[in-house]
């Protein structure tokens, strides 16, 4: 499924190789995992966003304009090789990844506010994830060379969301909506099911590079840690700032640092060509951020507040 790289070539000109079978499972994957997402997903959902208009404006604003301009500032600091940077931007523009769900139960947080943050989050993101990606990109002249080699067509980037996300969610609500109990129960067995799928699609494309991988995980590790540890802190300190309750700070520090590395990742195989250090960052994020997410969501379950 994946070709064998030369560990002796430059980090920025390696790349990661999904043939066609493996880009149609990972699209397949991420398709139904986000239909999955959608089987929980009610039109009483966006109701409360809209009657609570303040909390939808704070995650939004996290999500969407704090992190990619923060993580954009961090690279100007950092200045991190152009692969691993357009990397960090192009998980900066995805919307929040559905185990944020699971985690913010976890953490004692606001469920009913998570799921409507991710359901608004997917929707929205079918323009700010090409508008964010294109924009903070093209200010950064290392990957704005990156863009000028390959063909990033804002259409096409959108249409595939659309496809593997959008059309999905849709599908995924209608079920519930008219099937609701049917909803429950395919629910129950679709979202470990795709998980494992996705999560072993990754741990084959680790183990076919694993030389690369080990050549570069401790720049991967260090950027994507601190990246990640950045987004938690930029969702929760955001919503405190604007006097949201302990629950809602939770939340939305849930939501913004827990993003959408499958969807990420696609997108590079997609219209990247699979560049390597995108490849290996959005991937390391993947499996990272549910990691750190369970943890976080461990510690705020067990403290009183």
């Amino acid at each position: 499924m994946l070709s064998k790289i030369d560990i002796n070539i430059p980090i920025d000109d390696i790349k990661i190789n999904f043939d066609t079978e493996g880009l149609w499972i990972l699209n397949i994957a991420l398709a139904i995992i986000m239909f999955g997402v959608a089987l929980s997903i009610k039109i009483d959902d966006f109701k409360l966003l809209i009657k609570k208009p303040k909390i939808l404006l704070v995650g939004v604003f996290s999500q969407f304009f704090l992190l990619p301009i923060l993580t954009f500032v961090a690279i100007l600091i950092i200045q991190p090789h152009p692969s691993f940077a357009l990397g960090m931007m192009m998980i900066a523009a995805c919307p929040g990844g559905n185990v944020s769900n699971f985690f913010s139960k976890m953490a004692k947080g606001n469920t009913a506010l998570s799921v409507s943050l991710t359901a608004f989050a997917t929707v929205i993101c079918l323009i700010m994830t090409p508008f964010n990606l294109q924009f903070y990109g093209g200010l950064y002249e290392p990957t704005n060379e990156i863009l000028k080699t390959v063909e990033l067509n804002p259409i096409e980037l959108f249409e595939l969301i659309l496809l593997i996300l959008g059309i999905p969610i849709i599908l995924g609500m209608l079920v519930n909506h008219f099937y609701e109990n049917i909803a429950k129960k395919i629910e129950i067995v679709l979202k470990p099911f795709s998980m494992i799928i996705f999560l072993v699609l990754i741990a084959f494309a680790f183990y076919e590079n694993i030389e690369i991988f080990l050549d570069y995980i401790h720049l991967v590790a260090t950027l994507v840690i601190f990246h990640n540890i950045g987004a938690y802190f930029i969702g929760y300190y955001s919503a405190k700032s604007f006097g949201l309750k302990k629950r809602e700070q939770k939340t939305i520090s849930m939501e913004t640092g827990i993003q959408n590395g499958g969807l990420g990742l696609l997108l590079i195989f997609q219209f990247f060509d699979g560049l390597g250090g995108m490849a290996l960052l959005a991937a390391f994020w993947g499996i990272w951020d549910i990691f750190s997410g369970m943890l976080l969501g461990i510690y705020w379950g067990k403290k009183n507040d």
